[in-house]
């Protein structure tokens, strides 16, 4: 089997402004199954294991919370853009359709 989670969360390494947009990029290793592909030794269908639920907690408050469904890629990178408003850790959690939950955070500083 695939090895899951080893979730990883990046943000700026340097302190930013107070007010500031910032990109956060993640990236989990999940193998991401439809339930739609066959196994090429047994003819029978590889059963469905991918992530369904995404969600990005900042100060306190959730800021991203997002559904995903098989379609999304192997060891799928997510990124996305948030206002710098205290400094705190940036939480992102991965579960899966098969009850596994991943987290992972970056320290955020703000000047």
């Amino acid at each position: 089997m695939a090895v899951i989670g080893k979730p990883k969360v990046r943000g700026p390494r340097k302190a930013v402004a107070k007010g500031s947009i910032v990109k956060i990029k993640t990236l989990i290793k999940h193998p991401m199954e439809s339930g739609l592909r066959k196994d090429s030794t047994t003819g029978q269908n590889i059963p469905a294991h991918f992530i369904e639920n995404v969600m990005v907690e900042y100060g306190g408050k959730t800021v991203v919370n997002a559904t995903w469904s098989g379609a999304i890629s192997k060891n799928p990178y997510f990124s996305f853009s948030l206002k710098a408003v205290n400094s705190g850790p940036v939480k992102v959690t991965w579960k899966d359709n098969q009850g596994g939950e991943f987290s992972a955070k970056a320290n955020l500083k703000v000047a």
